[in-house]
């Protein structure tokens, strides 16, 4: 997740393909983040049921922890500092996490902005496919199928 804000604006896109699969790529990128985030957001929500769990118990209380994949024998009073730690360091990656997801939709927003890219929402392309679709039956005496505009150049 390094960016270098730099050698992205030094490279334009040349043509209107290349603007769509840099924007593309871009929202690929915000949804990986997202994605991400609600991952962690899930992980934290389990280290605060375990806290929860573990806070009213005796310190000296046996109990087992996963680490790397081995299941070892420690105690409450070992194992609750860490699982604290653990979900502190959770909230700081997911606060760092959430700016860049924040960073990345400015820098898309002026990204649609600087080429004037507007997104038509799914009923919108199918309300305007219908209309054409009407007018080319009424014209075309019934005639149905699929309406393909002019290739982009």
């Amino acid at each position: 997740m390094a960016e270098n804000p730099s050698n992205e604006k030094a490279v334009e896109p040349v043509n209107e393909q290349a603007v769509a699969s840099r924007w593309s790529f871009m929202r690929t990128e915000v949804n990986q983040l997202h994605s991400k985030l609600t991952e962690l957001e899930m992980e934290l929500s389990e280290h605060a049921l375990v806290i929860g769990a573990m806070q009213p118990l005796d310190p000296a209380r046996k109990c087992f922890r996963m680490i790397g994949g081995v299941l070892v024998e420690r105690t409450v009073g070992e194992v609750l500092p860490a699982v604290q730690r653990n979900k502190e360091g959770l909230d700081e990656v997911i606060k760092r996490l959430q700016e860049a997801v924040e960073r990345k939709k400015k820098e898309i927003a002026e990204f649609e902005a600087r080429y004037k890219i507007k997104i038509r929402r799914a009923d919108e392309v199918n309300g305007k496919e219908e209309e054409q679709k009407g007018a080319a039956a009424g014209a075309g005496g019934g005639a149905q199928g699929v309406l393909v505009g002019p290739a982009a150049s």
